[in-house]
């Protein structure tokens, strides 16, 4: 049962044979310490979007187990006057190798629907193992979890692909791999609830839940600029569909040069 907020934190076989390398080794250069990100969530059932809940991401620079890391923060509540249709109380964090932008670990509890869990996982890069509820499993060199793949996404160069091409990686959650890829559609100029600005669109393969279908239904906008802060998510689920906004940030590594106009 996977009734998480995957449009919110990702949160994305190949065209070129080097794409699976593409996605492993990549070095930060998008994001910094002190990032901050807000979002609002809209759901519609009949083409009506209403304001449904709230979203956050934050990175800050901490020592995880005497070696510098990034703690990121990812956080998803639904709006009080929403709760009654589905309550959503959710927590992700995940610390990432500062070199490598590889997770050392990942924590995620959540509250949606009813639907409780809690996961915690330690990854052993050196051995190619994840820790999660007392159980090893092995997992690829280059694995990310749910929330850093979408940092670690942020560093791609997508002006090394072309509209169509696949950019695979590999996940672990819910103590399984799943070997997904992002699919670099193109540029265009998107007008968010926010301002207009000029972006990189990629559709994300999902992997199919009880709220979403699997495959490329889930659309991504990020500023076409050196931030690649995610702009706009948007994707049917079982019933409607939702569109994810970004309406604020704070502590950007570089000035939002794709911005074109606010609102």
């Amino acid at each position: 049962m996977k009734k998480t907020l995957l449009f919110l934190i990702f949160a994305f076989s190949a065209i070129h044979l080097s794409a699976g390398n593409d996605f492993c080794g990549l070095v930060n250069r998008s994001f910094t310490s002190g990032e901050s990100i807000t979002f609002k969530v809209f759901y519609s059932v009949i083409g009506i979007y209403v304001d449904a809940g709230t979203a956050s991401f934050s990175a800050n620079h901490v020592q995880f187990n005497n070696r510098p890391a990034y703690h990121i923060v990812g956080l998803g509540n639904s709006n009080p006057s929403y709760d009654w249709v589905f309550k959503v109380r959710d927590r992700y964090e995940s610390y990432l190798d500062t070199q490598t932008l590889k997770p050392l670990k990942f924590i995620r509890n959540v509250d949606e629907g009813g639907y409780k869990k809690y996961e915690n996982v330690q990854f052993n890069h050196s051995n190619g193992t994840a820790v999660s509820n007392e159980k090893t499993y092995k997992v690829p060199s280059c694995v990310q979890d749910v929330l850093s793949a979408v940092y670690y996404a942020r560093n791609i160069d997508f002006d090394k692909y072309k509209p169509g091409d696949k950019i695979p990686f590999t996940m672990f959650l819910d103590d399984e791999v799943y070997n997904l890829y992002i699919r670099y559609i193109g540029k265009e100029t998107v007008k968010t609830r926010y301002g207009k600005f000029k972006s990189i669109k990629f559709k994300p393969m999902l992997i199919q839940g009880t709220l979403f279908e699997g495959g490329e239904k889930m659309t991504v906008w990020v500023t076409d600029d050196a931030n690649h802060l995610p702009l706009r998510i948007e994707s049917p689920i079982t019933v409607g569909s939702v569109k994810v906004d970004m309406m604020g940030y704070r502590n950007l590594r570089h000035p939002l040069t794709s911005m074109m106009s606010l609102r």
